[in-house]
Order: structure tokens, then sequence, then C-alpha cells
């Protein structure tokens, strides 16, 4: 596929933020401010509780809905979890999987992620699987071995079938929340190596159709800028994400 035919997709992730009726009226802010983009795709996703009336909100426009997590399991005595059969009677039809957050401070590991891609798979929901490292890591140059496991290990036992909707989210885990970015050369030199890796695991064809986004103090300052970079498909915006207005410049980065 070549790079123009990946569509470029811009994601805002409102981790534990905005109460029923604040995700309601942001939810329409946004359909108001971006109902006329057509080149872009568009996921927003609020906490659980918002997820049924943000999906009538976002029904029928550009913008569609996303889960924060979901479990690996289809039901049980699990309590507090979400099944991905739940996520899509809800509306959703996107899922992020495996963010930094997730890992560390929920005990979130290679293989609960490799659980939840199979949950998402099988109740055709958009896998979108984080990975990324700490400072410590890149500082111990550790960046692309982390990468590579976290990749093989989240894909294990999957093949390209099964992944024909997979988006992976690049965010180095010094650069959430904390204000630094990744520099637009960092950014395709991880975005490259990790297009290769898929290469690697499955085809040249599959690696090329697969959107990998960036996520790390995206702002609408430096978006152009990032999806300008050949491996770099969009962004998973986090606290950018929770403003309106500044979430749809960002989406109107063109």
């Amino acid at each position: 596929m070549d790079v123009a035919e990946r569509r470029p997709l811009i994601a805002g992730n409102w981790k534990m933020y905005k109460t029923v009726d604040e995700a309601v009226r942001t939810a329409e802010e946004i359909v108001r401010h971006v109902c006329h983009v057509k080149d872009v795709d568009i996921m927003i996703a609020p906490p659980f509780v918002s997820l049924v009336p943000v999906a009538h909100i976002v029904e029928g426009t550009c913008v569609e809905l996303g889960a924060q997590n979901l479990s690996g399991a289809a039901e049980g005595a699990y309590t507090g979890e979400i099944s991905a059969g739940m996520l899509k009677s809800a509306g959703c039809k996107y899922v992020i999987i495996g963010h930094s957050e997730r890992r560390q401070y929920f005990g979130e590991t290679d293989g609960t992620v490799n659980q939840k891609i199979n949950a998402a798979i099988q109740n055709h929901l958009v896998p979108v699987m984080c990975v990324g490292e700490t400072e410590k890591e890149r500082e111990a140059k550790k960046t692309f071995s982390i990468l590579d496991k976290q990749v093989r290990n989240g894909l294990e036992g999957l093949f390209e079938d099964d992944l024909k909707t997979l988006v992976v989210a690049y965010e180095p885990v010094w650069a959430i929340g904390t204000g630094k970015t990744a520099s637009v050369d960092q950014a395709q030199e991880v975005h490259a190596f990790l297009r290769k890796l898929l290469e690697s695991i499955f085809s040249a064809q599959f690696s090329e159709s697969i959107r990998i986004l960036y996520g790390g103090s995206v702002k609408p300052e430096n978006i152009q800028k990032l999806v300008a970079m050949p491996d770099v498909d969009g962004a998973l915006v986090g606290g950018a994400s929770l403003s309106a207005e500044t979430f749809s410049q960002i989406i109107r980065f063109r």
C-alpha cells in the first residue's frame, strides 16, 4: 500500500477526565467543529460511563467512538471489568490496548495485551496497540529492543488476516503528559523501525498498510510536522483532546 493510501487517524484519549455531562458537551463541540473534515479519521475515547451517551452524539458523524481499555475475557465473574462485546454494543469501533499508564499502574503486560487484542478482533473492534519506552530505557539505548519485545509478544499467535484493522501507537513514556515531545526525526526513526519490524513478522504489504500513530504531548503546534513524516500516520492525543477547540485544531492539521 502506498503511503498516500494510509488515511490519517487522530484519536483522543480522555483518560479519567470529564463527567457524563461534560463528555457529552465536549463531543457535541467536537462534532460541530470538524463535521466538514473529509480526509482524516477521528476517534474519541471517553471514560466507560460516558460511552453510550457519547455514542448517541457521534452516531452518523465523522467522529468514531473508542474505549480506553477492555478485558481479555468474553464474560465472567470479573468485577469491574468490561468485555469487548459490551464495548461493541455500546457503540465503540476502536479500543485502546496497552497504554503505558495501564502498564505502569495496573499491571498490564505484553501477555494481557495479546489477550485483549484477540478479544477485540473477535468482536470486530479496531485495536489500537500502544508501545513505547521509558526515559530510563531510552537513555540506556534500549528503545528498539523494548519495542521489538512489546510488538512481538503483543501480536504473538496472530496472523495478517486477523490484524487487517490494527493500529499501532508509539508513545514514548517520557513524553506523555510531560510537555516533552520527540523530535520529528526521533518519531520518524521509531515509526520506520516499527514498520520494518511488522514487515519482518508478517509482510511488506501488511506493514505498508498499517497505521502507526505518534502519542506524547501532541499539540496544534507540532502535529503538522509530525504527520509530515513518511511513517507517521496520525496521533494518539491525550491532554490536548480534552478541549474541543484544541483537539479540533489538531484534526484540521492539513
